[in-house]
């Protein structure tokens, strides 16, 4: 019996996920729920319906696990804890200050409704944060590095475009390579936000906009560059669809340990290298989905993060085959 699966939304998180889906013979896409127009949605999977979002409540007892695949900063606050009561569902909620508020949410609508609730799943958070921990409890007298990109931050280039005068942008997250030198070299460095990263930003400005304020704007903008050393290249509206067309990104956690009271070091790292960021965290939301559906076969209910599933649960091999070709 294959897992049905639903999707929330139709962007590149969505579409990576209906591809996903594809690539597990024991899950089936079941319905696609946007707040478009359901007729301007075009999805590959045939015969499987694109609906409003208004009639999602219809297909309670259709759908195993409801994937949600909206933005972190507005919807899935929202969307995951109303969706909880109803579905098992499973998000990629990135706002790391507010996790924990998340969970609180999902938790409550979760149990209420009597269903598992996956959230912050992807690769930060998500893969990214499973290895820090490894590394904090393999290795407890050390440090713990994350460095990201060089890759596309899809905030960072929102944030741009929200600035009077741009047309477009792409921003880089950028890792400075004497710090990622440093680390790798067990030096355990105490290294400062502006120390580990430099931020690229490609922009389209409008006609006759006053660049060097968007400049300015940019270089000061609190919480997004003001801390980094920033660049900002003004290209065209040609340029960045032929240079800049992809969403690519990755990263290294590393974690510096020491034994043997402090005799012997070690370095443990772990890095993605991706060609796609949203198709890459949608085949991690879809492994996951797996896992909430055996939980709550399981009788289990409520909030679950990465930290509380284990690795098995997102196979689609038995134990058995698992410890015979895996282990």
């Amino acid at each position: 019996m294959s897992i049905r699966i639903g999707i929330v939304g139709y962007g590149n998180l969505a579409r990576g996920a209906e591809a996903s889906i594809k690539d597990n013979a024991d899950m089936e896409l079941t319905a696609v729920f946007t707040r478009r127009d359901p007729s301007s949605v075009k999805i590959n999977t045939v015969g499987v319906p694109v609906l409003h979002i208004d009639e999602i409540e219809s297909f309670r007892d259709k759908i195993d696990v409801l994937i949600i695949c909206g933005g972190s900063a507005t919807d899935l606050p929202v969307q995951t804890p109303k969706y909880a009561k109803m579905f098992n569902v499973v998000d990629s909620f990135d706002n790391h200050p507010m996790i924990p508020t998340h969970f609180e949410n999902v938790d409550m609508a979760a149990k209420e409704g009597g269903y598992i609730g996956v959230m912050s799943i992807g690769w930060d958070p998500g893969m990214f944060s499973l290895n820090r921990l490894y590394g904090t409890v393999l290795l407890p007298v050390g440090d713990t590095y994350t460095f990201w990109g060089r890759g596309v931050s899809q905030g960072h280039s929102d944030a741009i475009r929200r600035i009077e005068g741009v047309k477009d942008a792409k921003q880089y997250t950028v890792p400075v390579e004497d710090a990622l030198r440093r680390v790798r070299n067990g030096e355990n460095p105490t290294l400062s936000t502006r120390e580990k990263h430099t931020r690229e930003c490609f922009v389209v400005a409008e006609e006759g906009a006053d660049k060097a304020r968007i400049e300015k704007v940019i270089k000061e903008m609190p919480s997004y560059f003001a801390d980094y050393d920033t660049t900002v290249n003004f290209i065209t509206e040609e340029e960045l669809k032929r240079d800049h067309a992809g969403i690519p990104h990755g990263g290294f956690v590393i974690r510096t340990g020491k034994t043997n009271g402090g005799k012997s070091n070690h370095v443990v790292e772990y890095s993605l290298k991706l060609d796609s960021n949203p198709e890459f965290t949608a085949s991690v939301l879809v492994a996951y989905a797996r896992a909430a559906y055996r939980l709550y076969k399981e009788g289990q209910t409520g909030a679950k993060t990465i930290f509380d599933i284990p690795p098995a649960y997102l196979s689609a091999m038995d134990g058995a085959t698992l410890r015979k070709t895996l282990l």
